[in-house]
């Protein structure tokens, strides 16, 4: 029998600004202040991306990484760990919100206060995008190859539909594994190992 898949892929809105319309990062941030309902992305050709929110099996999910990676980051203590609510201003002008980032406090030290309040002007250390069943798995993979070439030196890009997961390293190769029980980040993240079991089989 052939398996027919219930998935709908959702594609976000775009909104075309250029060459009518250039937002500086402050606008952008100001705009996206006015409009929290929505999810939104600019491209590093100034196109707003605007998509909708997760479902709850999503949500529960991002949550469950978004802990074990915090949890890691407080007890390691070099990084601190973003949610999906952190925009990042990469060096392309690209402004992105990876599910999970993480970023040196070397780094961050170097931002001023002001910086810190708004859209974080620098690519994350290390970037989490969680594959929801809306989301095109090119665009994702598209994504992670902008954060690798902006600077991030690990990438993990979690495919629950396909029990999949593609790990990024910043010479440019791919890795995929199958079914990975666990995730570890040595040596770019010491310790962190990610427990996917609850990612492949949600509790909600």
């Amino acid at each position: 029998m052939t398996k027919v898949s219930s998935q709908i892929e959702i594609l976000p809105v775009i909104v075309r600004l250029l060459p009518v319309i250039t937002l500086t990062d402050e606008q952008l941030f100001e705009f996206c202040q006015l409009n929290r309902d929505l999810r939104i992305e600019r491209t590093a050709q100034g196109d707003l991306l605007l998509m909708p929110p997760t479902g709850g099996e999503t949500g529960d999910r991002d949550s469950e990484l978004n802990m074990q990676v915090r949890i890691w980051a407080k007890r390691d203590q070099t990084g601190v760990a973003f949610s999906s609510s952190t925009g990042f201003v990469l060096p392309n002008g690209a402004m992105r919100s990876p599910d999970v980032a993480w970023v040196r406090r070397s780094r961050l030290a170097g931002l001023t206060q002001a910086q810190k309040q708004k859209f974080l002007p620098l690519c994350p250390d290390f970037v989490l995008e969680l594959r929801s069943p809306s989301d095109s798995l090119s665009a994702l993979q598209d994504k992670m190859q902008e954060y690798m070439a902006n600077g991030a030196q690990l990438g993990w890009l979690i495919d629950p539909q396909e029990t999949r997961v593609y790990v990024y390293h910043p010479q440019g190769q791919v890795e995929r594994l199958e079914n990975p029980p666990t995730l570890v980040g040595d040596p770019t993240l010491p310790g962190l190992v990610l427990d996917l079991q609850e990612i492949w089989h949600p509790t909600l």
